[in-house]
C-alpha cells in the first residue's frame, strides 16, 4: 500500500490552504452583491436567486464527475481545470453587458466547481490518516478568514462600481491558479488494494447524479438519518438567507437616507464572518467538551429560529446587528457539529460517502432555497421569505430534540471526535 507522504518530507497544507484562501476570498467579494448586480441587467428577484441554483445544479452533476476523474489523471490537474472555471466565470460576470451574460458565467463557473473537494482529496492523499482531521481545520480557517474579510473588501470596492469586485475576484482567482501552478506537488492519487470506498478516506466521494439510490442505506439508519436530515434542513435556513438576504435587506433596511446595498450588506457579512472566526478559532471546542455534541446542535438550531424569526420582525439596523449575532452562533455550530456527528456515525470505510452526501445534500438545498426565496421576496412576502428559513431551522430542532435514533455503528470503526477538523463545506457556496 502506498502511504501518504509524511509531513516532514512534503507537506501540501500551506499550499492548499492559499489556494482555498484565495478561492474564498473570490467567492465572498461577489457574495454580497451578485442577486443585486443581476438586478441592474433587468432581472426579477427570482431571476437573481436562480443565479445560485443555476451554480448548484451544475455542480450537482459535474461535481463526481470531477472527483472520479481526478482518482485517475491526479488532483493537480483537475483542481487546475476547475480554478480554470471559476477565474474565466468571474472574467465573464465582470465583463457581463447583459443577464444572460451572468447566467452563462454561473454556468462556467458550476460545471466546474470542485475547487474545495479537490483540495479535500489532495488533502486526504498527502497526509496520515491520523493526521487528517487537523489538516482539514485548515479548510474551516480559510473560510473563516475569507468571509470576514471578503464582504469587507466588497463593501470598500462598490464605490469605484459594481463590478470592481468581480474584477479583483477575478484576478485573486488567476493567482489561486500560480498557486497551485508552483506550489503544489504534482503525482496521482495513491492507490489502495482495499475497497474504493476506504481508499477516498473522507476526501468526501460523491455518486454521479443518476446513482442516488446508493445513498438509500445511510437514510435507512435511524442515527445517521435523523443527522443527515438535521444537515439538510441547516442548508436548507442556510441557503434560504444567503441566497434572498441582499435582496430582503434591499428593501428593508436604509442607511443614512439610502436604502442598503451592497457595502451595507458586506459590513454586515463581514460582521458575521468575524465573530465566526471567534467562534471557529476556539470556542466551538470548548463548548463540546461542556455541553456535548447533541445539545450543542439543539442550541445551534435554536438560535437560527429565534435569528430568522426577529429577522422577518425587524426594520432598523440596530436590532438586524442583534439578528447578526444570533445567527452567526447558530451557523458557526451547526456545520462542524453536524459534520462531526455524521462522520462518528459512519465506519470508516463509509467517511468518503457519507460526506460526498453532505455535499450532494448542499447542492440540493442551494437548488430548492433560492428558488423559494425568489419567488416569495419577488411578491412582495418578505417577512414570510425570512420564516421560511426559520420553519427549515426548525424542523432540525425537532428532529434534533425527538428524532435522533440511538443506534450507532461501533467504536472500532467511527472517526474521531473532533468537531474543530471537521469539513467546512460551502462548496463554493453559496455560490
Amino acid at each position: 500500500m502506498n502511504e501518504p507522504p509524511s509531513p516532514a518530507k512534503s507537506s501540501p497544507l500551506l499550499p492548499i490552504f492559499l489556494i482555498v484562501l484565495v478561492d474564498v476570498f473570490g467567492l465572498t467579494l461577489v457574495i454580497p452583491l451578485l442577486a443585486i448586480y443581476a438586478e441592474r441587467f433587468g432581472a426579477s428577484p427570482l431571476g437573481a436567486t436562480l443565479l445560485i441554483s443555476v451554480y448548484a445544479g451544475c455542480q450537482l452533476v459535474s461535481g463526481p464527475l470531477l472527483g472520479r476523474a481526478s482518482d485517475r489523471i491526479g488532483r493537480k490537474p483537475m483542481l487546475l481545470l476547475s480554478q480554470a472555471g471559476t477565474f474565466l466565470g468571474f472574467l465573464l460576470m465582470a465583463k457581463a453587458s447583459a443577464l444572460w451574460m451572468v447566467y452563462v458565467s454561473r454556468v462556467i463557473d458550476g460545471a466546474t466547481a470542485g475547487n474545495l473537494s479537490l483540495a479535500q482529496a489532495y488533502i486526504s492523499d498527502n497526509t496520515a490518516p491520523k493526521d487528517r482531521a487537523k489538516s482539514f481545520a485548515i479548510i474551516g480557517i480559510a473560510f473563516g478568514i475569507g468571509f470576514f474579510i471578503g464582504p469587507f473588501i466588497t463593501g470598500n470596492l462598490v464605490t469605484y462600481g459594481f463590478a470592481a469586485p468581480i474584477w479583483l475576484a477575478a484576478c485573486l482567482s488567476a493567482t489561486s491558479i500560480v498557486c497551485t501552478l508552483t506550489l503544489l506537488p504534482g503525482g496521482r492519487p495513491p492507490q489502495s488494494p482495499h475497497s474504493a470506498g476506504a481508499a477516498i478516506g473522507p476526501a468526501g466521494k460523491r455518486l454521479a447524479i443518476f446513482d442516488w439510490g446508493a445513498y438509500a442505506q445511510y437514510f435507512r439508519r435511524p442515527d445517521l438519518r435523523a443527522l443527515l436530515v438535521q444537515f439538510f434542513c441547516f442548508m436548507l435556513a442556510f441557503s434560504t438567507f444567503t441566497s434572498g438576504f441582499a435582496l430582503f435587506a434591499e428593501r428593508t433596511f436604509t442607511w443614512a437616507g439610502q436604502p442598503f446595498g451592497p457595502r451595507e450588506i458586506g459590513y454586515l457579512l463581514a460582521y458575521s464572518g468575524g465573530l465566526g472566526i471567534i467562534l471557529q478559532g476556539g470556542l466551538i471546542g470548548r463548548l463540546v467538551k461542556r455541553f456535548g455534541e447533541g445539545p450543542l446542535a439543539a442550541a445551534g438550531f435554536g438560535s437560527l429560529v429565534v435569528a430568522y424569526v426577529g429577522l422577518g420582525l425587524v426594520h432598523s439596523v440596530g436590532p438586524l446587528v442583534v439578528v447578526a449575532t444570533v445567527s452567526s452562533f447558530g451557523n458557526g455550530v451547526l456545520r462542524p457539529v453536524l459534520t462531526s456527528l455524521i462522520s462518528q456515525r459512519a465506519g470508516r470505510h463509509e467517511q468518503g460517502t457519507v460526506l460526498g452526501l453532505n455535499q450532494s445534500l448542499t447542492s440540493v438545498a442551494q437548488i430548492a432555497a433560492p428558488t423559494v426565496g425568489g419567488v416569495l421576496i419577488g411578491r412582495g412576502h418578505l417577512s414570510l421569505w425570512a420564516f421560511v428559513a426559520s420553519a427549515a431551522a426548525l424542523t432540525g430542532l425537532l428532529v434534533a430534540r425527538w428524532g435522533s435514533g440511538r443506534e450507532a455503528v461501533p467504536e472500532a470503526t467511527v472517526a474521531p471526535r473532533s468537531p474543530e477538523g471537521s469539513v467546512r463545506e460551502e462548496e463554493k457556496a453559496p455560490g
